[in-house]
């Protein structure tokens, strides 16, 4: 029986990102619109309650202008009965409006024409409105009960010297009514948003496919790339963030290629490499007679030279692997005038090398010395395994560059040859016909260009070739703090790295 616990969680169906693009563009608009909405509504809402109220004055200061005027005829009222009753005919009518007159506490006046509030309609107003007023002044309130909500003006009015001869005008607003002028209003809106929304979301829906589209490109290709086929390429269309992140993706994408058919060149190179001494080892242990000891130590020997030289390759590999790796160099400000003294002293340390020194210039840059020495010391190796022994290790600033020289003197290379001289696994033979790992002035390359500098080589006046690795300058040029540092460096090679 299965275990609830351990049970797999359903995941719900994800949602594309065009599909939550276009629902949080929608969501924002629509709380946009409700926001400008509601504040709308409220801002008319207390425009027209304010309204009210600013009628309800305006008839109370018209109540009191024709009670104090008096008769037309006579300038004096001959009771309140006859003031209220002008007073009610005269209140200027309006639509949701109501107006009653009231003597002693009892309705007695009403308009003569029909308004569209019966104040009489619902019996507990005039109480209330009687009882708010017994203090004999003007009260404008509110009266929410059975069922209406009415905003009112309850004045009293008095002409006669009897305290008993009173009479009250209310007028009476229904706010409701006064509101639902604004429904309709709400309700067109809301029509309008509703339309403009899906208007928003169809617009959205266009806009972010045509945006997405190399998205999902992206996601295709990458889907359809493999180590066997990195010929893929997005399209780029348009100048926006997605054409340049395409044309990223397809720099990314060339990069790969380009790693890819160096790794498989890499490998077809060490196969090719390793499987010419491992014949030699394996056709010569078959044949060998044991029972020779004459002939088992020259196959022995055999076997030693060749392992020793396939021990080289993979050391020299591990090297070049190493160059390729995040921080390959770490420059440091160098005194280049004393490393290259120091990589001369190293240098005489090379069996068979006859080192001279030549002009040094005097500067300090940016390099990583460790490198540095490790890339011209193969450039002397070189000269010994190729150029004689006798070479010439020199430096000299050309422009905004460093350049350290080595040359030898030895055949030079063929012109045919100088443009691959630096590519892996190309070499030439040395004196006694034996042949280097065809690393080391690849990695004199690798290093010159981890630097932003490159390597060339040149025919040398008088025979022979000049080997150069250039570096930039990347500090202004200046004479020589004293006490500088040259931090320690790596050391002397043990065995034949490069051949031209």
């Amino acid at each position: 029986m299965d275990d609830p616990a351990h049970a797999p969680k359903r995941r719900l169906p994800a949602l594309s990102v065009r599909t939550r693009l276009i629902a949080v563009i929608t969501i924002v608009s629509a709380i946009g619109m409700l926001a400008v909405g509601f504040v709308v509504y409220l801002e008319e809402r207390g425009r027209i309650l304010q309204q009210v109220d600013r009628l309800l004055e305006a008839n109370l200061e018209s109540a009191g202008y024709l009670v104090e005027r008096g008769d037309d005829d006579t300038g004096t009222w001959d009771s309140t009965a006859q003031a209220l009753a002008v007073v009610v005919q005269r209140a200027a009518p309006d639509d949701n409006t109501g107006t009653v007159g009231v003597i002693d506490g009892t309705p007695a006046l009403v308009p003569g024409v029909p308004l569209d509030v019966d104040l009489l309609a619902v019996d507990g107003f005039v109480p209330h409105v009687v009882a708010g007023t017994e203090s004999g002044d003007p009260v404008i309130g509110t009266f929410a009960e059975e069922g209406v909500t009415w905003r009112y003006l309850g004045a009293p009015i008095s002409v006669g010297a009897e305290p008993d001869d009173t009479g009250l005008f209310i007028i009476a607003y229904d706010v409701e009514a006064e509101l639902a002028e604004i429904d309709s209003a709400a309700r067109v809106w809301a029509i309008a948003s509703a339309v403009t929304l899906v208007v928003i979301a169809a617009v959205a829906a266009l806009v972010t496919t045509r945006l997405l589209r190399p998205l999902r490109q992206m996601r295709e290709t990458a889907e359809r790339v493999s180590a066997q086929s990195l010929s893929e390429r997005l399209p780029i269309v348009g100048r926006d963030d997605v054409s340049e992140l395409a044309a990223t993706m397809n720099d990314m994408l060339d990069r790969l290629d380009e790693a890819l058919d160096s790794q498989r060149r890499l490998l077809s190179d060490v196969g090719h490499e390793l499987k010419t001494p491992i014949t030699i080892v394996s056709g010569y242990l078959d044949v060998v007679d044991p029972d020779d000891p004459r002939d088992v130590r020259e196959t022995r020997d055999l076997a030693v030279d060749e392992l020793a030289r396939m021990a080289q390759l993979v050391q020299d590999l591990a090297s070049a692997a190493a160059l390729h790796g995040p921080a390959p160099v770490k420059p440091v400000a160098v005194d280049a005038a004393d490393l290259v003294q120091q990589i001369v002293r190293k240098a005489h340390g090379i069996e068979g090398a006859a080192i001279e020194a030549g002009p040094i210039a005097e500067v300090v840059t940016a390099l990583d010395p460790g490198r540095v020495t490790q890339a011209v010391l193969q450039l002397a190796q070189n000269a010994v395994t190729h150029g004689g022994g006798r070479m010439v290790i020199s430096s000299a600033v050309a422009g905004d560059a460093l350049e350290i020289s080595v040359r030898d003197f030895g055949p030079g290379v063929p012109p045919d040859a100088r443009a691959h001289v630096f590519d892996r696994f190309v070499r030439g033979a040395d004196a006694e016909g034996r042949s280097g790992s065809g690393l080391g002035l690849n990695i004199v390359q690798v290093i010159a260009r981890a630097h932003g500098g490159g390597a060339r080589v040149e025919d040398a006046p008088g025979g022979g070739a000049v080997f150069t690795g250039w570096l930039p300058l990347t500090a202004a040029r200046q004479s020589v703090p004293a006490g500088l540092v040259v931090p320690p460096r790596p050391p002397l090679p043990t065995a034949d790295l490069e051949a031209d």
